[in-house]
């Protein structure tokens, strides 16, 4: 028999995917699985936008708080969380629901991924001192040298993929194209994308992050992370952090993170628009009239065909 698809929601950063996936979560019994890359780290919560304590306490979340700031996650990694959260939901009579922007995570469930090489840690060491000195826009062009494939996605990836390339003779397109260690699962798409007001969405909700205590979690963040832990490559915590240490001002960091991410919610939207691989897609604008209802009939066929 074959297996039962798996429901993602996915879309660019700010489009509404975690309120929607609560909305479902009212429907049918529900465990979300965050297909966040910036989320699985403990601490780093506000800038994330991390579902907060009462949700995560109203509905099962797995993928969140998985990692310490210092290590690196790969995309394997994230897919065999995923495989144990998706037949563990099941087990328990609930419905597993993939949610997140992080599209390199969503394809390495939708298709066959091998695990990472291993990296000698002293010549990373050496590399991230040299990458820690280049903007995004030098990061992506090295990229695209070594590995085009993956110069589509963001400055977190490009550094992987420059660390493989340089480090391992092979580019890790490449070795995510080998035998792989885990199964492809079925997936049906919905893709949460309100297109234009995405920029001021983007804006209120950096504003409200800052409102909420961002300043204040970095400033904790400072005193017991190490500057060079992967964590802080999340959109707006090394602004964040020049405020802290007096490098910037509030209104100069809050400028230029609205930028940075209005630029990352662009390459998601264009990920989402050419690499989906593997499954049906709905797409939906949230602030579209009978929006909701298209997203609440997918959701409800879903159920119906799954459980």
């Amino acid at each position: 028999m074959p297996e039962r698809p798996v429901a993602v929601v996915c879309g660019p950063t700010a489009a509404g995917k975690t309120a929607l996936a609560l909305q479902f979560a009212a429907q049918a019994p529900v465990t979300i699985i965050s297909a966040d890359s910036r989320q699985i780290y403990r601490g780093f919560d506000i800038g994330t936008a991390k579902p907060t304590v009462a949700e995560q306490a109203a509905v099962p979340h797995v993928g969140l708080d998985v990692a310490e700031p210092t290590e690196r996650w790969s995309a394997w990694q994230w897919a065999r969380l995923a495989h144990e959260a998706i037949a563990a939901a099941r087990r328990a009579g609930r419905v597993p629901l993939v949610v997140g922007g992080t599209g390199f995570y969503i394809r390495a469930l939708a298709t066959p991924l091998a695990p990472l090489p291993p990296l000698d840690p002293d010549a990373r060491a050496g590399l991230a001192a040299l990458l820690d000195t280049m903007d995004s826009e030098e990061l992506r062009r090295w990229c695209l040298r070594l590995d085009p494939e993956r110069a589509a996605l963001g400055p977190v990836q490009w550094r992987r993929a420059i660390e493989v390339a340089l480090l391992t003779g092979t580019r890790l397109s490449a070795w995510h194209a080998q035998a792989p260690a885990l199964p492809a699962v079925p997936v049906r798409y919905l893709v949460v994308d309100p297109g234009p007001p995405l920029a001021d969405r983007i804006a209120a909700r950096v504003e409200t992050m800052v409102a909420d205590g961002w300043v204040d979690e970095v400033t904790a963040l400072v005193a017991a992370v190490p500057p060079s832990a992967p964590a802080w490559q999340a959109t707006g915590y090394g602004a964040v952090r020049d405020v802290v240490e007096g490098r910037r001002s509030i209104e100069e960091a809050v400028a230029r993170i609205t930028i940075d991410t209005r630029q990352y919610a662009k390459r998601q939207r264009t990920w989402f628009r050419h690499q989906l691989v593997e499954g049906p897609v709905t797409r939906v604008a949230p602030d579209q009239p009978e929006a909701y209802e298209r997203a609440l009939a997918w959701w409800r066929a879903h159920c119906e065909e799954t459980l």
